[in-house]
């Protein structure tokens, strides 16, 4: 699956839907990956694995996933993902990939 259409697939998803972790899980390794580094530890945005987020709270996390960074690259992902869907990555970066 392309990018466009991982992202496309993610958009049309229902907002009520839950959210879907194996798109996600693909969404951060290739979207967030481009910036962050294929194995997260970092590139043109920092280190996004679990000990460097350790500061971050959910919440706040979530915001900046939904919201981005203004004055820095990090888009805001709003357009494109629901809160919940937002919430589940931020739980995912913050406890780190299980597999």
């Amino acid at each position: 699956m392309n990018r466009l259409t991982l992202i496309l697939a993610l958009a049309a998803t229902p907002a009520l839907a839950d959210p879907d972790p194996k798109a996600l899980k693909r969404l951060v390794r290739q979207d967030c990956g481009s910036c962050h580094g294929m194995t997260l530890k970092g590139g043109l945005g920092p280190d996004i694995r679990p000990a460097s987020l350790a500061h971050y709270r959910r919440d706040d996390l979530t915001d900046v996933i939904l919201d981005g960074l203004p004055g820095t690259p990090m888009p805001p992902w709003r357009p494109l993902l629901s809160k919940d869907e937002a919430a589940w990555i931020a739980d995912y970066l913050l406890e780190g990939d299980p597999e």
